[in-house]
C-alpha cells in the first residue's frame, strides 16, 4: 500500500533530500502535494518527475505568472494550502515541512488537519508558534516528529522513557567554521568564510546561524517547547565531529547517546518508514573512529556572545518572535555585505534590551495574525533604525 506524502518546501534542502529518498522507492510512496515560495523552475521539474498533480506557489507574482505553464501539463496550481486541499478527504500518511523561516507557520497550521503525521524542520515556526501548532496537533490527532537531527535524536532516545527520570539533555554543536577563532580577529570576516561549515551542507541562512551559535540557541528553545521541559534541563556541548547529536542523562545513572552521519537523510528516511521501522541506510556501519578522543567542551561566551540569549525566558511571548525577526534581518544584511560579522552579535544583544522591544516580553500573541503584526513591527523598526555606525 502506497503512502501519500505532502512536501512543504520541496525546492529547499530538506525537500530535495526527501524526494531523493522517495525516488529510490517510488512504488511505496505517492507524492500528492509540493510547495515552493518562488522557485517555479525547480518545482515544475519535481512535479513532472514525481507525477504530482497539485502544487502551491506562495509568492503571489510567481503564482500568477506561471498558471499556464502548469496547465499544459494538467497540474493544478494554488496560492495557498487551504485552497489546494479544501476538497481533500483523505489524510496523508506524512507531511514533511522543510519551509525555512517564520513564513512556514501558516502553511503548517493549515496542513495539520490533512495529515496523520507531521515531520517538521521549520524551526522558526516552532519557536514562534508552537502553542498554536501543538493545539492543532492535539485537535486533529496528528502525530509529530521533530526533523532537525538534534531533536529527532532526543525524540528517539526518550520516547519510551518517563520524563521525570531525565536529569539533563545535551544538544551537541560543531562550533561551526570559527570554533577556534578569536571573535575579535574575525569581526570583519566575509560571508563566504562564514558559510564554510566544516561538516554539514546547509542553506546560507542556517550556515550563518551555525557560525554565530544562534542555530544552537534556536534548537534549545525548540527543545524546551517540543518536549515541554524547563530550560535547566538542556545544555550545549561542542562536538566538532558532529557525529553525536544528543546525549540524555538519566537520574538512575544511565546516559544514552545517539550518533549518526552528518546527513539529513537519516531522520527524514526514518520518518518516511515510520511504520515499518525497516529503513537501511547505505552507510549504516558504526564509525567508532569519530568517537575516539571526543574532547567535549562547553562553548565560551567570549567566542559566541549570543549564548547570553539563553538567560532570557521562553514562555511563548512576543520575545521569541522579536528574537527570530531581528536575527533574520541581521543575517540577511550580513549576507548582502551590508554589515560586518561582529555586528550580528553586538547589535542583537543591544536590540533585545531596548525598551521598544522589552515592553512586549510579558505579552503573548493570541493568534497567527498577532505574530505577523509583530514581525512587521520589528522589520519596520530595523529598516528605520539599523545603522552600522551605531
Amino acid at each position: 500500500m502506497t503512502k501519500d506524502i505532502f512536501l512543504l518546501g520541496s525546492t529547499g534542502s530538506i525537500g530535495n533530500t526527501a524526494l531523493k529518498l522517495i525516488k529510490k522507492d517510488k512504488s511505496n510512496f505517492n507524492v500528492i502535494l509540493l510547495t515552493t515560495n518562488k522557485n517555479v523552475k525547480k518545482i515544475y521539474k519535481q512535479a513532472i518527475q514525481f507525477r504530482v498533480k497539485k502544487i502551491v506557489i506562495f509568492d503571489k507574482k510567481s503564482y500568477l505568472n506561471n498558471l499556464k505553464k502548469f496547465e499544459n501539463k494538467k497540474i493544478k496550481v494554488f496560492p495557498t494550502i487551504k485552497e489546494a486541499l479544501k476538497k481533500n478527504k483523505k489524510k496523508s500518511f506524512l507531511t514533511i515541512n522543510g519551509i525555512s523561516g517564520i513564513e512556514g507557520l501558516e502553511p503548517t497550521l493549515d496542513i495539520i488537519k490533512y495529515s496523520n503525521n507531521l515531520a517538521m524542520a521549520n524551526k522558526e515556526s516552532i519557536i514562534c508558534g508552537w502553542q498554536f501548532i501543538t493545539k492543532e496537533l492535539k485537535k486533529r490527532k496528528t502525530g509529530f516528529i521533530p526533523l532537525d537531527s538534534e531533536h529527532f535524536s532526543i525524540w528517539s532516545l526518550i520516547k519510551n522513557e518517563i520524563k521525570q527520570n531525565i536529569k539533563k539533555i545535551y544538544l551537541t554543536a560543531s562550533g561551526g567554521p570559527f570554533l577556534y577563532k578569536d571573535l575579535k580577529k574575525i569581526k570583519n570576516i566575509k560571508p563566504k568564510f562564514a558559510l564554510r561549515h566544516p561538516n554539514w551542507k546547509m542553506g546560507r541562512k542556517i550556515s550563518i546561524d551555525s557560525a554565530t551559535m544562534m542555530n544552537k540557541i534556536f534548537e534549545i528553545i525548540e527543545a524546551i517547547k517540543i518536549f515541554n521541559m524547563e530550560r535547566n534541563k538542556f545544555d550545549i556541548l561542542v562536538h566538532p565531529k558532529s557525529y553525536l547529536h544528543a546525549i540524555v542523562n538519566f537520574k538512575n545513572g544511565l546516559t544514552k547517546l545517539l550518533a549518526h552521519e552528518t546527513t539529513m537523510e537519516i531522520p527524514i528516511a526514518n520518518s518516511l518508514y515510520l511504520l515499518e521501522n525497516n529503513y537501511v541506510h547505505k552507510n549504516s556501519s558504526f564509525n567508532y573512529n569519530k568517537l575516539n578522543s571526543l574532547n567535549f567542551v562547553k562553548p565560551k561566551i567570549k567566542n559566541f556572545p549570543l549564548l547570553e540569549i539563553l538567560n532570557y525566558r521562553f514562555k511563548n511571548t512576543y520575545f521569541e518572535v522579536i528574537l527570530v525577526s531581528i536575527n533574520d534581518m541581521l543575517v540577511k544584511k550580513y549576507l548582502a555585505n551590508k554589515i560586518p560579522y561582529i555586528f550580528i552579535h553586538n547589535k542583537m544583544l543591544e536590540l533585545l534590551k531596548k525598551p521598544y522591544f522589552t515592553k512586549y516580553y510579558s505579552s503573548k500573541p493570541k493568534n497567527i495574525k498577532d505574530i505577523k503584526s509583530m514581525v512587521e513591527i520589528v522589520n519596520q523598526y530595523l529598516i528605520k533604525n539599523l545603522k552600522v555606525n551605531d
